[in-house]
């Protein structure tokens, strides 16, 4: 058997100097980005180049395992989160080369004619039914395309569309995050569920609100609060009750088709008494009459993907399609990296195995494949030939070909920071926070999705930490447990993945830095807020948080 190397957490025999090193990867990210405007895909491969360093140099991590968890993340990176936003991407060029974006457009503006509850109806409610059905990037991709097809800047088309997609993430991709939540701790899934689900009650209310308000300030959000209190509410309730009495599964699709239908009972009764002009908007033009069967055509390419995509989620369909496939023979262990890394005691708990390694190429029952399949019955619907649909294929890919690098480089980072141990070295740092830890910890959350990309891999980071440390300052475990994956959610909108989706379904690549700038303010308020109402639910005592 070879030899397991475990993690250490203070390479330099000071923490405070190891944790800034061990930030340095992240800090250089996000500071040429923003700051220096590097492009986003070379920022990304200079940043994991500096984490592979510090990995092996540092944290003196065997080479071999490190080269291994660059190519694993890589591998992750593309599939199955770069199949998703490919296959989604070629879908959304079918409908433009055809014209049905166009007669959708129409409709959504015809339903909801004001840009401030067009931004509700689509970058939050739309976008948490596709959050809650698959996830990774799917919303976002989506949402920013439509609004930029409204009318939208590609800025706030992306900036909006990233902010509006917060509230769902902890139960995304039919509660994938909570479930990982509970491997890893070891806490009841229920119970995981029905503290998020209380956590994020205020701020599934707040979301829609707070859209509004960075798009069109406080005024223009008084004057839409009718619509934004439906959606929000609407959402927040069925939200809060699924996920104490069911679980997370279903959370976000029953949560979001609520907040669905109440709008658009909503806009039935009310409009706001003015409408708000988009800067800088042209006249609109002239609408052609579309008949009845032009706005089943322009909506059954995505019927047709919801359909697809919710049907994909479903677990006892995955085991079907995995099952045909063969799909056990479809999943290697990673040379050099399956259980040859270890967690030291500070970050795992008594007895915990060493970290295992294991690529799945489920490719019939992956979410992508889905998408796929969706976009081509779509395509036969819509009249494209399949030479014309293979050539559109050919140039999306090649179209996609940074952003792929992109994300590929963003998950091989993630998975070079899990396995060297400097994401445990910044989550113990906060740890010695004492009795704010609660607020610090809510941001290790947050810290884990800007670096990952994805709360599910944040809780599978940083959850057994959060529930050690907890233990450690006589705080609940679920509390910290939840607060990890609560937290999470306002980082989604600043991390290089769901930025980089943002800017390549709007066709603005190399534009990061400016989304960047956009959201993260908000992204930073919204973290810092959660971490306030934990830490005030820390002080209740765990009667009053968990009964």
């Amino acid at each position: 058997m070879p030899p397991v190397w475990q993690q250490h957490y203070n390479p330099l025999g000071s923490l405070a100097l190891s944790t800034l090193v061990a930030a340095a990867p992240v800090a250089a990210l996000l500071s040429s980005i923003a700051l220096w405007r590097v492009r986003i895909h070379l920022a990304a491969v200079g940043a994991l180049a500096l984490a592979w360093v510090i990995a092996v140099a540092v944290y003196r991590m065997p080479c071999n395992a490190a080269v291994a968890a660059a190519l694993f993340g890589a591998a992750y990176g593309l599939f199955p989160i770069g199949w998703i936003i490919l296959n989604l991407i070629f879908l959304y060029e079918l409908t433009v080369r055809k014209g049905s974006f166009a007669v959708l457009r129409g409709s959504l503006a015809t339903l909801a004619p004001d840009p401030r509850v067009q931004v509700i109806l689509i970058a939050f409610s739309f976008g948490a039914f596709f959050e809650g059905a698959a996830g990774f990037g799917t919303p976002v991709a989506i949402c920013s395309a439509i609004l930029i097809r409204l009318g939208f800047r590609p800025l706030m088309a992306c900036g909006l569309s990233l902010i509006a997609n917060t509230a769902p993430v902890a139960f995304g991709a039919l509660g994938t995050p909570v479930i990982a939540l509970s491997a890893v701790t070891g806490i009841d899934i229920l119970r995981l569920s029905a503290m998020i689900g209380k956590q994020m009650l205020p701020f599934s209310l707040l979301i829609p609100f707070w859209v509004v308000w960075a798009m069109a300030g406080f005024r223009g959000m008084i004057q839409v609060w009718p619509a934004a209190l439906a959606a929000g509410a609407f959402f927040a309730i069925p939200q809060y009750l699924i996920s104490h009495f069911h679980g997370p599964w279903l959370v976000d699709i029953v949560s979001s088709v609520s907040s669905i239908l109440a709008l658009a009972v909503l806009l039935k009764f009310w409009r706001p008494k003015a409408l708000w002009k988009l800067e800088d908007e042209p006249p609109a033009p002239d609408r052609p009459v579309c008949s009845r069967g032009d706005l089943a055509r322009a909506w059954a390419p995505w019927l047709l993907l919801t359909v697809f995509i919710f049907t994909w989620g479903l677990p006892p369909v995955r085991r079907v399609l995995n099952r045909v496939t063969g799909a056990d023979r479809c999943q290697w262990a990673v040379p050099f990296l399956h259980e040859r890394v270890a967690r030291g005691p500070e970050a795992a708990l008594p007895g915990a195995p060493p970290e295992k390694a294991i690529y799945s190429l489920e490719w019939l029952s992956a979410t992508g494949t889905g998408i796929l399949l969706a976009a081509l019955c779509a395509g036969g619907l819509m009249g494209h030939r399949p030479g014309s649909m293979a050539a559109i294929y050919v140039e999306t890919v090649w179209r996609l070909r940074f952003s792929l690098l992109t994300i590929a480089a963003m998950l091989s980072l993630g998975y070079v920071t899990r396995y060297s141990g400097t994401d445990a070295t910044l989550g113990l740092a906060l740890a010695h926070t004492g009795p704010l830890y609660p607020f610090f910890g809510t941001l290790l959350g947050w810290l884990g999705v800007a670096l990952t990309g994805s709360d599910t891999a944040s809780n599978v980071l940083f959850g057994s930490l959060q529930t050690i440390t907890a233990r450690q300052l006589a705080l609940h475990p679920a509390l910290m447990a939840a607060a990890n994956s609560s937290g999470g959610v306002m980082g989604k909108m600043i991390d290089a993945q769901s930025i980089v989706v943002a800017s390549t379904a709007t066709n603005w690549y190399g534009h990061e830095a400016s989304i960047l700038r956009y959201v993260f303010f908000h992204s930073l308020a919204l973290a810092a807020l959660m971490g306030l109402l934990v830490w005030l639910q820390a002080l209740s005592g765990p009667p009053g948080i968990l009964n």
